[in-house]
């Protein structure tokens, strides 16, 4: 039994990585259809056909189209998760707003169209924003981590409230912008990143906390 088990190996290594790589190459044309287009107008048979997959080999990984958009949710805030690491352990402290809030207007902005799609789906599906909302109370707490080894002290009830309510008015701006485009100042331009930096210093306190001021 374990001579079978071991000569049928490498077939399930092979087959598993022919899965992932048809996986990994949907989950890529979705994101770049969606730089062009809203999702409603993408259909199953386009996706596929431009991944360079048929239909039936999208169904074998997806049992619908709101099936495909939760992975596509799960692999942008992995990714997400990876850059805001990558910020944290590069940035210094008088850069690490700034940095943040320039990463975030942009990533949001190149997938503007996909961000729509999942704020239109929370309406409809409160269960499916779960996932961000974990992300971004994780986002908030790197960020009080990094003000709290900074300033050598736990931050207060208080302080910690405020530098919470800070990433909600940017993420509130942020989907605001995306869904609304209210203007004066839209999504797309330097001075948006320019002006939610320093609203999130002005709420957060956080120049004030890291000594910085």
């Amino acid at each position: 039994m374990t001579s079978n088990s071991s000569a049928n190996q490498p077939g399930r290594i092979i087959r598993q990585e022919r899965s992932r790589k048809t996986y990994n190459a949907l989950i890529r044309t979705g994101f770049k259809l969606l730089e062009t287009r809203e999702l409603e107008a993408i259909t199953i048979s386009e996706l596929a056909s431009k991944a360079g997959y048929s239909v039936g080999a999208f169904y074998a990984r997806f049992h619908s189209k709101d099936e495909f958009f939760d992975a596509l949710l799960r692999r942008h805030l992995e990714e997400r998760g990876e850059v805001r690491a990558r910020i944290f352990a590069t940035e210094t402290d008088e850069n690490l707003v700034h940095a943040l809030m320039a990463d975030l207007v942009h990533a949001y902005w190149q997938r503007r169209r996909f961000w729509r799609a999942a704020l239109i789906r929370s309406i409809r599906d409160p269960d499916f924003w779960e996932p961000a909302r974990r992300h971004g109370h994780a986002f908030a707490d790197a960020y009080i981590q990094r003000i709290e080894q900074q300033a050598g002290r736990q931050l207060s009830e208080a302080e910690t409230l405020n530098v919470r309510f800070a990433f909600q008015v940017t993420l509130a701006l942020i989907n605001n912008a995306i869904i609304n485009r209210p203007g004066p100042v839209f999504l797309g331009q330097d001075e948006f990143v320019e002006n939610v930096a320093r609203a999130f210093r002005l709420v957060s306190d956080s120049d004030r906390l890291m000594g910085l001021v």
